[in-house]
C-alpha cells in the first residue's frame, strides 16, 4: 500500500492512503501542538486493533457475542534497549465461554498481521527517487532474476520474461503497480491482489500453483483490463474525454438514431439482432455510451471482425459494457495465448452455467487419473485435512467442453463452493479450478459460502448466474451432489503438443464454437503495448440478460448525473422535476447513487453512502414537502444501513417532522429535550433543513467538474494515461 505524506503547520503531518487521511503529531514536550496521536502511538494501536480484529472474526463465525469481550495492550520497554519491546496483549472473557473457545480465541489473536511482520522483521529500503509516483514495478517480485526460465503450460514465454515484459508496459503508461496482499493456504496453490497505487479503483487478483505464475495471471489480467477499459466500466470519463478526438478507441465510430431513436443500419448485423432485439424493442437511443454521456454525438460503436469471414462489425459500446462485463476479454505473449485464454473463460462460464441452472449431475474424476497430478492433489489433501471435503468433477458434459470442477463443503457451515476451470489441456483446468477456489480466500472466508438449496427457482434466478460470475458465491443445487451422474467421466485433452500449440489449440476452441452454430466477433488490442483481445459470442457469452438493453440499461445514469451533481444549485421547479423523474425510474429505492449515476464518491462520506431514498428524502426537506418527506424518513430508519451518525440525524429528523405535522404539537414545547437526546448540532442541522437554510445536509456542492470528487479524480487520472498512450499511437499511425 502506498502512503503519502504531506506536511502540515508545525509538526503536524498528513498520511493520505486509498480514501483515507491520518494525521499525526508531536507533544508538546517534543515542541508538537499534542493534536493527534504520535506516529510511533499509531504503530502501537495498530497491534492491538489487528488483535481485536481477528477475535471479532472468530467470535462472528460462531455467533459468539463481544459486548462482554475487553483486550488490551501494553508495552513493556526494556530500561537497556528502548527499541527491544514487549507487547503484553490481554483478553477478558465472560464466564459462559467455552474453554474450547477460550483457546481458540487466544489463538486467533496469535494469527494478528501487524504482529506476524514485526516477528518475521520487515525489512527497509530507503532511497532518492527523481519522482514519487515513478513506476514501482521493481518491488513485485525482487527475487526474480532473468537468469530464471520457467515454462508454463499456455505461456508462450518464460514467467520472467512475461512479468518483466508486463510490468514494463504498466510503467511505461504510468501505472504504480503495488501487491497488497498474498495468500497461499494450501500448498501449490498462490492467489494475491494487485493494484495502482495512484487509482486503487483499479485492481485485479491473480492464481497460480507457484508465486511467479500467481503474479503473471494478475498482471496479465490488469493490462486485458486495461485495455478492455473494464477499470473505466459504469462510470463518466469527464467532460475533456467526452469531447475529445476520440473516447474509447481511436478507431470507433458514431451513428445517430433514425428520427425515431430506430437503430443506425451501421450498427451490429442480422445474427447479432436476432439476439439483441428479438422482439424490435431495442432503440438507437438506447445505446447512448454512459462513460461519455455525449448524446449529441450519437452511439460510440467499437469494430469487431466477424469470425466466419473478416467482415466488420461494429457494436455500442454501451452493449458490451450492459451485458458482458469481463467475459472474454484477456491479454498475452501472443495474440493465440491470449485467445485460447478468452475461449477457455467463456466456456467455463456458459458451460458452468449449464449446469449449475439445468442441475446436472457430473461424474467424479477416478483416483488413477487425480494421481496423474500430484501437485493439485497436495492442495486436496491440504483442504481435507482442514476439515473441508473436496469433490473432483469432470465438468466437460461427456468430453464436448474443456471444462473442470472443484467443489468444496464447509461441514462446519453448511455451505458450498463449486469452482470451474477451463483449458484445452485437463491438467490446466483442473489447477485453474482448484486455485479459482482459493484466489484471495483464507479458512475464514469459506464460512461465508452458501448453502445448498432444492429450490429450482433458487438456482435458476438470472442473479444467481451473476453472483456465480463474480466471485462464485451463488447457490448451488443439492441435486448436483447425486452420486448418479448424467455423464460418463471422459478423460478428454483438446491439445496439440506441436511447437503452435497455443494457435492449434485456439483453432480447436474456435471450432466447437463453430459446431454449435455461434457467430464469433473479436478485436484486437495492441494500443498500450501489449497484445489483448476481446471476443463475443452473442447468445453465448452474455453475463446479464439481453432485455436489459432496453429495461436496465447503465445509461440510465444520462437521466440524473448532471443534476445530482448540481443539487446545491437547482430550483425548485427542477428539484420537482427530478424527484419526479427518481420515483418513475424502475431501479430499487436502496440503490446508492454511485451506481445510479456512475461517479466513484468517497465511502466515507454522505455521497458515498447515498442512496436513492435517502435523495429523495432530502429533496423532499429542501422542497418543504414534509409528508412525503417523513414517509421516507421512518423507511431510511426501518431498513437503514448507512453510518450511526446519519441514523441519528435521521431520528431527530423524524420527531421534530412528528411535531411539525401535527397541529396540536409545537416544537417549542419540545426542543430543550431534543437538544438533550440529540444534540444541539444535530438539532441545530434538522431545523436548519426544514427552514430551508441549510440544503442537502452532509452533501459537500459538486459539479459536471467534479470539484472534491478526489476518488472519482483519479479514475479519470488513470483512464487519461491510457487515453494519452492511445492517441499517441493514432498520431504515429498517421
Amino acid at each position: 500500500m502506498e502512503i503519502k505524506v504531506n506536511y502540515l503547520d508545525n509538526l503536524r503531518q498528513e498520511a493520505k492512503f486509498d480514501d483515507f487521511s491520518v494525521i499525526a503529531d508531536q507533544p508538546i514536550r517534543y515542541k508538537g501542538d499534542g493534536s493527534a496521536p504520535g506516529p510511533f502511538d499509531y504503530f502501537l494501536a495498530s497491534s492491538a486493533l489487528c488483535a481485536a480484529y481477528f477475535v471479532k472474526v472468530y467470535c462472528a463465525a460462531r455467533d459468539i457475542p463481544t459486548d462482554n469481550i475487553r483486550l488490551s495492550q501494553n508495552n513493556i520497554v526494556d530500561p537497556e534497549n528502548r527499541y527491544k519491546q514487549i507487547f503484553k496483549i490481554q483478553v477478558e472473557l465472560p464466564a459462559d465461554i467455552s474453554e474450547k473457545d477460550r483457546q481458540g480465541i487466544l489463538r486467533s489473536i496469535d494469527r494478528c498481521t501487524v504482529k506476524k511482520v514485526i516477528q518475521t522483521g520487515p525489512e527497509f529500503i530507503i532511497e532518492e527517487v527523481e519522482s514519487i509516483d515513478a513506476d514501482a514495478q521493481a518491488l513485485l517480485m525482487p527475487s526474480l532474476t532473468s537468469e530464471n526460465s520457467t515454462f508454463i503450460a499456455g505461456k508462450d514465454l518464460p514467467l520472467e520474461e512475461t512479468i518483466a515484459n508486463m510490468s514494463s508496459i504498466l510503467a511505461g503508461l504510468g501505472m504504480k503497480i503495488e501487491i497488497s496482499s498474498w495468500r497461499n493456504i494450501v500448498p501449490n496453490v498462490w492467489s494475491l491482489h494487485i493494484r495502482d497505487a495512484q487509482s486503487p479503483m483499479c485492481f485485479t487478483n491473480g492464481k497460480g500453483s507457484t508465486k511467479e505464475s500467481a503474479l503473471a495471471s494478475a498482471l496479465g489480467e490488469f493490462i486485458e483490463r486495461l485495455n478492455c477499459n473494464f477499470f473505466y466500466n459504469d462510470q463518466f470519463w469527464g467532460q475533456d474525454i467526452a469531447h475529445a478526438e476520440f473516447v474509447h478507441y481511436p478507431d470507433e465510430k458514431w451513428f445517430k438514431p433514425g428520427a425515431e431513436g430506430e437503430l443506425p443500419t451501421e450498427i451490429l448485423d442480422e445474427y447479432c439482432l436476432e439476439i439483441y432485439n428479438p422482439d424490435d424493442e431495442l432503440l438507437g437511443t438506447h445505446l447512448y455510451d454512459t462513460n461519455s454521456g455525449n448524446t449529441e454525438r450519437g452511439i460510440c460503436s467499437l469494430p469487431f471482425v466477424r469470425h466466419s469471414d473478416g467482415e466488420v462489425v461494429y457494436f455500442p459500446s454501451n452493449l458490451i459494457e450492459n451485458l458482458y462485463l469481463s467475459n472474454g476479454m484477456s491479454a498475452g505473449n501472443t495474440l493465440a495465448e491470449a485467445q485460447v485464454q478468452c475461449l477457455s473463460e467463456i466456456f467455463e462460464r456458459a458451460v458452468k452455467r449449464e449446469i449449475l441452472e439445468g442441475e446436472k449431475t457430473l461424474p467424479d474424476v477416478p483416483q488413477d487419473v487425480l494421481a496423474k497430478y500430484p501437485s493439485i492433489l497436495a492442495g486436496i489433501k491440504g483442504l481435507e485435512e482442514q476439515g473441508f471435503p473436496v469433490l473432483v468433477k469432470d465438468a466437460s458434459l461427456g468430453g464436448k467442453y474443456p471444462v473442470m470442477c472443484v467443489t468444496l463443503m464447509n461441514p462446519r457451515t453448511g455451505g458450498v463452493f463449486a469452482s470451474f476451470g477451463a483449458h484445452p489441456k485437463l491438467e490446466v483446468a483442473l489447477e485453474r479450478s482448484l486455485t479459482e477456489l482459493l484466489q484471495g480466500r483464507s479458512f475464514e472466508g469459506l464460512n461465508d459460502l452458501p448453502k445448498p438449496t432444492f429450490s429450482s427457482n433458487a438456482v435458476t434466478e438470472p442473479n444467481n448466474f451473476v453472483e456465480h460470475f463474480i466471485d462464485s458465491s451463488g447457490v448451488v443445487s443439492w441435486r448436483f451432489f447425486s452420486s448418479k451422474s448424467e455423464y460418463e467421466f471422459v478423460e478428454w485433452d483438446f491439445t496439440n503438443q506441436g511447437e503452435n500449440s497455443n494457435a492449434e489449440e485456439a483453432t480447436a476452441l474456435f471450432g466447437i464454437l463453430e459446431d454449435m452454430g455461434k457467430e464469433v466477433y473479436m478485436a484486437v488490442y495492441k494500443h498500450l503495448g501489449a497484445t489483448a483481445c476481446r471476443i463475443l459470442v452473442p447468445g453465448y457469452s452474455e453475463i446479464y440478460l439481453v432485455e436489459d438493453l432496453v429495461w436496465d440499461n447503465t445509461n440510465k445514469a444520462l437521466l440524473f448525473r448532471e443534476d445530482i451533481l448540481n443539487l446545491h444549485r437547482l430550483d425548485d421547479e427542477q428539484l420537482e422535476a427530478l424527484a419526479e423523474r427518481l420515483e418513475e425510474v424502475e431501479v430499487d429505492d436502496y440503490t446508492d447513487i454511485t451506481t445510479l449515476i456512475g461517479i466513484e464518491f468517497d465511502d466515507n462520506t454522505v455521497w458515498g453512502q447515498l442512496t436513492i431514498l435517502e435523495l429523495k428524502l432530502l429533496i423532499y426537506i429542501a422542497l418543504q414537502a414534509f409528508e412525503e418527506a417523513k414517509e421516507l424518513v421512518e423507511t431510511f430508519l426501518q431498513y437503514n444501513t448507512n453510518t450511526v451518525e446519519r441514523g441519528l440525524f435521521y431520528q431527530c429528523m423524524n420527531v421534530v417532522l412528528e411535531v411539525e405535522l401535527d397541529d396540536d404539537m409545537d416544537l417549542d414545547d419540545y426542543e430543550a429535550n431534543f437538544r438533550r437526546m440529540f444534540g444541539d448540532e444535530r438539532m441545530d442541522a434538522v431545523i436548519a433543513s426544514m427552514d430551508g437554510s441549510v440544503r442537502f445536509y452532509g452533501l459537500t456542492e459538486t459539479s459536471m467538474k467534479l470539484e472534491g470528487l478526489d476518488r472519482h479524480l483519479r479514475l479519470i487520472e488513470s483512464y487519461k494515461k491510457l487515453h494519452a498512450a492511445r492517441a499517441k499511437t493514432l498520431a504515429l499511425a498517421s
